[in-house]
C-alpha cells in the first residue's frame, strides 16, 4: 500500500493520452510528476493572487478615506492566532512543494540499474544517438515502456536537449558528461529540440524520438545497423554525410559553408593554403577524414575534428563512392 501510495503521489501510476490545457502530451512516466508539481505550484499561486487582491479591492473600498467618518480608533497591536496561521500554512506549502520536487528531481536524474543507454553527442547543428551495437542514427529510435538512460556530451559549445512531451531538458556541456532517463509510456513520434542558442543553424537543429511498438525497436535497430550491406556504396555515403554531420560544414550545391562543397570535388585539383594543391582522389577524400589539419583548403579554418576510430574504412568507402557522384 505504501509503494502504491509513492507511485500515485510522484506521478507514476497514470498517464495523459493527450495533452491538457497547459501541457503537451505526456509522453514518458516522468511527464506526469512535472505536470502535477506544475498544477500544485498554479492553483496555490491562482488561490493566494485572487484572496489577496480581492481582500486588498475589499479594505480600499471598506475603509476609504471619507470626511464625515470620525477619527479611527485604535486597533489591535497583533493577533497571535492570526500571526501563526498566516505563517505556519506558507511553511507547509513551501515544504510539501520542496520535498515533492525534489523526489521527484533525484527520480528524473537517477536512471534505474537495467536502463537501456544511449550516448548522445550534440555538435553544430545536429543531434547524433550512438547504440550499444555501435550504430549511429539522426533520430532517438527507443522501445515503449523501457527505461532509456542518455549519456550525453557536445563537441563544440552548449547544447540544450529539449524534449517537451517528455517533460526533459537539460544542457549538454563539451567536456563534460550529463545524464537523463526516462520511460517512453505510447508509441509515436515525439519532437527533440535545442534549447541553447548554439550558431547560424541552431533553429534547425531538431531530431525525434521514435517510441516503436514491443519488438519494433530490435527489428529497427537491426535492418539500421546494417544499411552498408542492403544499401549501394553511395546510398549509403549519402546517409552517411546526412547521420554523421558532414552536411552541417559541406553543402552539395556549390555553395562554400563552414567547409568546402561536395558539389563536383572528387576528381579536380584543391586549393591549399600555402599556394600549394593536390588532387581530389581516394587518398585526399580518406586523409581529409581522419587527419582534417594535414591538408587545409584555402580560404578556411581548420575547424574539422577528425573521424579517426569513428568510421570504419567501410564507411569511409562509401563517403568516397557518394562524392564521385556529386556531379
Amino acid at each position: 500500500m505504501g509503494h502504491e501510495l509513492i507511485g500515485r503521489l510522484l506521478g507514476w501510476a497514470s498517464v495523459q493520452a493527450e495533452g491538457g490545457f497547459w501541457m503537451p502530451v505526456q509522453g514518458s512516466t516522468g511527464a506526469v510528476v512535472v505536470d502535477r508539481i506544475f498544477s500544485l505550484v498554479l492553483w496555490v499561486s491562482v488561490f493566494f493572487f485572487v484572496l489577496i487582491v480581492s481582500l486588498m479591492v475589499f479594505f480600499v473600498v471598506r475603509y476609504r478615506r471619507r470626511d464625515a467618518r470620525d477619527e479611527a480608533t485604535p486597533s489591535p497591536r497583533h493577533n497571535t492566532l492570526l500571526e501563526v496561521t498566516w505563517t505556519a500554512i506558507p511553511i507547509v506549502i513551501v515544504i510539501v512543494i520542496f520535498v515533492w520536487g525534489f523526489t521527484a528531481f533525484l527520480n528524473l536524474n537517477v536512471p534505474p540499474a537495467n536502463s537501456y543507454e544511449v550516448l548522445v553527442t550534440g555538435q553544430k547543428w545536429k543531434w547524433l544517438f550512438t547504440y550499444p551495437s555501435g550504430h549511429v542514427d539522426e533520430d532517438l529510435h527507443v522501445s515503449v515502456n523501457t527505461p532509456v538512460s542518455l549519456v550525453m556530451t557536445s563537441e563544440d559549445v552548449i547544447h540544450g536537449f529539449y524534449v517537451p512531451a517528455f517533460r526533459l531538458k537539460r544542457d549538454v556541456v563539451p567536456g563534460r558528461y550529463v545524464k537523463l532517463w526516462f520511460r517512453a509510456v505510447k508509441p509515436g513520434e515525439y519532437q527533440i529540440y535545442c534549447t541553447q542558442y548554439c550558431g547560424t543553424g541552431h533553429s534547425d537543429m531538431w531530431a525525434k524520438v521514435v517510441v516503436h511498438e514491443p519488438g519494433g525497436f530490435e527489428r529497427w535497430l537491426e535492418e539500421a545497423s546494417n544499411f552498408l550491406k542492403t544499401m549501394s556504396p553511395a546510398q549509403a555515403g549519402e546517409r552517411l554525410v546526412r547521420t554523421r554531420g558532414c552536411a552541417q560544414c559541406h553543402t552539395v550545391n556549390g555553395t562554400a559553408g563552414t567547409g568546402p562543397t561536395f558539389l563536383s570535388l572528387f576528381g579536380h585539383q584543391v586549393a591549399l593554403e600555402g599556394g600549394r594543391t593536390a588532387p581530389a582522389d581516394e587518398d585526399y577524400v580518406r586523409e581529409s577524414i581522419m587527419e582534417p589539419q594535414a591538408k587545409i583548403v584555402a580560404g578556411f579554418q581548420p575547424v574539422m575534428p577528425t573521424f579517426k576510430g569513428r568510421l570504419t574504412d567501410q564507411e569511409v568507402t562509401a563517403i568516397i563512392e557518394y562524392l564521385k557522384t556529386l556531379k
